[in-house]
């Protein structure tokens, strides 16, 4: 099977991590006895506060990692369900250490690994979170680099960002294929002159950015085709 043409010269293969490879929809799933029917609302408020504080963080240049911000934003969404309970955001902000895998991730990273293309993991996540969200999965072995923007201190979609996947690996960004689930991180790395998938799992419309996305897909599981694996 050949790889699409222009995926040709494509060298590595490089995820963002939450909402890509890691399903954060699910992730107060283990605290729903708790939370009832405020699961939901609380997720999803939790999860646009977070991307929302991460990039007025980046544009004031007042920097802090991403697990400091994952706890500010859910502080806000907890008071937000007016919930109350030291114990509950505990155990939330624990279960963003193995947040869950989406379903084809693991052998979606198996077939890319080990073939003519190198993988990569490059998120917004602190490099400690994202070692526990790796280990806890045993993806180590189908990854050879996991980046955090720890190295560059400013969250995506700061060019920076993107930039640290193309010196880590040593390839010219029109190399790299990334794959984001997240429609405005796909935006940006393609402006930063990446190859781009962007996984559509909820059938959105696209966003109206610059630097639109070179392919759109609804799972990981369509990229080894792409790729000709």
């Amino acid at each position: 099977m050949a790889a699409h043409p222009t995926l040709s010269n494509a060298a590595a293969c490089v995820f963002d991590a939450y909402g890509t490879l890691f399903d954060v929809s699910r992730l107060a799933e283990p605290c729903r006895v708790q939370i009832g029917d405020k699961t939901e609302a609380l997720v999803r408020l939790w999860r646009e506060k977070q991307l929302q504080y991460t990039w007025l963080r980046s544009l004031t240049g007042v920097h802090t990692d991403f697990w400091h911000v994952t706890g500010e934003a859910l502080d806000y969404a907890l008071a937000a369900i007016n919930v109350d309970d030291p114990h509950l955001r505990s155990m939330l902000m624990q279960l963003y250490l193995e947040p869950p895998l989406h379903a084809d991730a693991a052998a979606t990273l198996s077939a890319i690994k080990g073939k003519r293309l190198r993988t990569a993991i490059l998120s917004n996540g602190s490099t400690t979170m994202l070692a526990g969200a790796v280990n806890g999965h045993n993806l180590r072995s189908v990854l050879d680099l996991v980046l955090s923007v720890d190295e560059v201190q400013v969250f995506k979609p700061h060019p920076s960002v993107y930039k640290l996947a193309t010196d880590k690996l040593g390839l010219a960004a029109d190399r790299i294929l990334f794959v984001s689930g997240n429609g405005w991180d796909a935006h940006a790395a393609r402006h930063a002159g990446m190859r781009v998938a962007w996984i559509n799992r909820l059938g959105l419309p696209r966003e109206t950015l610059p630097s639109p996305p070179d392919f759109e897909i609804k799972s990981l599981s369509e990229l080894p085709p792409l790729l000709g694996l």
